[in-house]
């Protein structure tokens, strides 16, 4: 069985040059740093924070209005003139809230909150899965580079074979130059193996928003195979636990009671005064009420645009649970395909590959075979590890997806 196995020693060239011991890493740790340092968790968590402030803003009663002033009065050259002195006037407003628009503002507030927190648990599941990604790439990097150098460093013992029984004689030249050639080849296949190791640690570094001074090694091992439950129930655990689809259904919500909202504000919302004024000769206070006339503007407009809203965030709610059932059913075929693909390699392909490699090796010790059945047969088995590597990442990913997508093996 082919793992991606890390033991504690590094082969030569396994890791790229770095100006720092490389800290090791574990997927927890990995995830535990992303979910600190994620620009997109920070958003989310913004998202909420602010979802909260507009809750509070929602119950707040609207203030009221406080009017103070004075001046003097002066008598006119009348037959009957006022009396000369200050005048001062105080006066209170307050604005009579509508009990229907104050609930539906407030539902809206709560179900807008409600959708931020599902939407930072939808976050945390993205960046969690993008750094499981990152992560296992590493891991079937090295990999790749560790059997990289295992091909290289049987080439470079065949081709001390071979210089050996060219130089007495046994061998001909040819035989070099291809034991040459492929040895080139198995060296540009380290170094591009490194190259892409350094790529996938950078991306890494960026799912994790570690410093960019900071040299990681991942350590760990890809997931063993699940037992993953029937489709249909898959399905149904989906649409109905995942935060995103909650969200929005949460987002719909909001959109129709911000409809309540604008009918409710249809209704004249009245103001009550009261004041006093102190003149020179005389005192007076009075209380009233004012009420808008709604003559012009009954809010048709506010009230088709919420309505509209209402259309649209039924039909993206539609439209997102289309989407996670596509990308379910397809994590799903995913993972199915690919651990067989695991299942019939290991069983099968690399296990023969391996007995031709080692069977060419004896023959070619003993002059039975030429280098080039030796080669031909080490290229296969290069291609079955690639092949049974490229299928068991393709399995964790499909895992990732599923995960992703709130999906608990």
């Amino acid at each position: 069985m082919l793992l991606l196995s890390l033991g504690p020693g590094k082969l030569p060239g396994q890791e790229p040059p770095q100006s720092a011991p490389a800290v090791p890493l574990t997927l927890q740790e990995a995830i535990a740093m992303a979910e600190r340092n994620s620009p997109q968790m920070h958003e989310a968590q913004s998202l909420t924070a602010r979802a909260e402030a507009s809750v509070h803003s929602a119950k707040a009663y609207t203030n009221p209005n406080i009017e103070v002033y004075g001046g003097l009065q002066y008598a006119r050259p009348v037959p009957t003139p006022g009396t000369p002195g200050i005048l001062q006037h105080y006066a209170g407003y307050q604005p009579i809230e509508i009990p229907s628009e104050r609930s539906a503002r407030l539902r809206a507030a709560r179900s807008v909150l409600e959708g931020s927190r599902l939407g930072e648990a939808a976050a945390t599941l993205s960046v969690a899965g993008n750094v499981k990604r990152a992560f296992y790439s590493a891991l079937m990097q090295r990999e790749r580079i560790k059997h990289a150098q295992e091909n290289l460093h049987l080439v470079q013992d065949l081709r001390r074979r071979v210089e050996v029984e060219v130089d007495t004689g046994e061998k001909g030249r040819l035989e070099l130059t291809r034991a040459e050639a492929e040895l080139a080849r198995a060296q540009f296949a380290v170094q591009s193996a490194q190259i892409e190791y350094a790529n996938v640690i950078a991306l890494l570094r960026a799912a994790i928003a570690a410093p960019a001074e900071m040299s990681l090694s991942p350590q760990g091992s890809p997931e063993t195979r699940v037992a993953l439950p029937e489709l249909k129930q898959v399905r149904e655990q989906v649409l109905q636990a995942h935060p995103l689809l909650a969200q929005s259904q949460a987002e719909a919500d909001a959109a129709r009671a911000i409809v309540k909202r604008e009918e409710a504000l249809r209704i004249p919302q009245p103001t009550a005064f009261a004041e006093f004024e102190n003149q020179p000769d005389l005192r007076y206070w009075r209380t009233g009420i004012s009420i808008p006339i709604p003559l012009w503007d009954r809010r048709r407009g506010p009230i088709g645009e919420a309505k509209a809203e209402v259309t649209r965030q039924t039909a993206v709610t539609d439209r997102l649970r289309l989407e996670l059932i596509a990308n379910l059913e397809r994590a799903y075929e995913q993972y199915q395909l690919a651990d067989q693909q695991v299942l019939s390699l290991e069983s099968g392909s690399l296990h023969a590959a391996e007995s031709a490699v080692e069977a060419a090796r004896n023959a070619y010790r003993f002059g039975e075979r030429g280098i080039v059945e030796v080669l031909d047969a080490q290229r296969v088995l290069q291609s079955v590890r690639g092949d049974l590597l490229d299928a068991q990442y393709a399995r964790q990913a499909a895992l990732i997806d599923l995960e992703e997508l709130g999906v608990k093996p």
